[in-house]
C-alpha cells in the first residue's frame, strides 16, 4: 500500500563538536536504537538553522553557535516491494558547542560525546560517518 507521506519531507540536523568529539543521540522513535546528530522536523515559517538549535535543545538540552551547513542528505527507505515510503533530505548544520553537558531528551534515549575514531562501535543512521569525517575535515581546517 503506497505511503500517504507527501515525499520528500525537510528535515534538519546538527553537527555539534567540542574538544574533538562530536553529540550523538540514540533515537527513541523509529528506527529506534540508532545513533544520529540530534534533528527532526522543519516547522512551518522556521529558518533551517533556527530549526537545527531548536532540535539541538529539545534532544539533548544543549546550544551551539554555528558555522554554517555541513551539508544535505538523503534518508530513503523502501518496503519490500521498492516503494519509497520515507523520503527526508536533511540540512545538516556545523556548530560548537555551548556550556553545559548533554542530557538526553524529546525523542532521545541517550546523548553522548562520540570520539570519531570510535564510530565502529555505534550503530549509525544513514550518512552520520560521512558527515563526521566532512565536519572534522572542515574544523581541522579552520
Amino acid at each position: 500500500m503506497p505511503s500517504s507521506q507527501h515525499l520528500p519531507k525537510l528535515g534538519v540536523s546538527a553537527s555539534i563538536w567540542r574538544d574533538g568529539k562530536v553529540l550523538l543521540v540514540q533515537r527513541a522513535k523509529p528506527p529506534v536504537g540508532i545513533w544520529a546528530f540530534p534533528g527532526g522536523h522543519v516547522e512551518p515559517g522556521e529558518r533551517l538553522e533556527e530549526a537545527a538549535a531548536r532540535e539541538l535543545m529539545e534532544e539533548a538540552g544543549m546550544t551551539a553557535t554555528f558555522s554554517g551547513l555541513l551539508g544535505l542528505y538523503d534518508v530513503i527507505r523502501r518496503d519490500g516491494s521498492g516503494l519509497v515510503t520515507v523520503h527526508y533530505v536533511i540540512a545538516c548544520y556545523l556548530g560548537i558547542a555551548g556550556p553545559g553537558e548533554p542530557l538526553a531528551a524529546s525523542d532521545a534515549m541517550a546523548a553522548h560525546w562520540v570520539d570519531p575514531a570510535q564510530l565502529g562501535g555505534y550503530d549509525l543512521a544513514p550518512n552520520i560517518a560521512d558527515a563526521v569525517a566532512k565536519a572534522k575535515d572542515l574544523l581541522t581546517q579552520s
